[in-house]
């Protein structure tokens, strides 16, 4: 199993691709990837299976969670409950987070 991640391989990965996330690390027990959204790009996840963090490396906009607005700002970090609705928007620079998930990313 990989123990070490460049973050940078897989935003440039993402940069390549038509998704606008990559999950780099998927267990039974823990879940982490990185989610790239340009301005004005959707955020179309839907509420996940379990818990999840997300950690803000740039970017601007805001954080949804449950019909509020969490304005986002660099090294933040977010916690969003399994099952709970969510969703990035409003950003007019590109938005760059890190999420972990407490579970697999399913």
């Amino acid at each position: 199993m990989k123990l070490d991640f460049d973050i940078s391989n897989y935003i440039e990965k993402i940069q390549k691709s038509s998704s606008y996330f990559h999950t780099f690390l998927n267990t039974k027990n823990l879940a982490a990837g990185v989610l790239v959204l340009q301005p004005g790009e959707e955020d179309t996840q839907e509420p996940h299976d379990s818990d999840e963090v997300y950690f803000i490396l740039k970017g601007d906009g805001f954080l949804r969670i449950k019909n509020k607005d969490y304005l986002i700002e660099k090294n933040k970090m977010y916690y969003v409950e399994k099952k709970v609705e969510h969703f990035f928007h409003g950003n007019k620079r590109e938005l760059v987070v890190l999420y972990f998930f407490g579970g697999p990313d399913s």
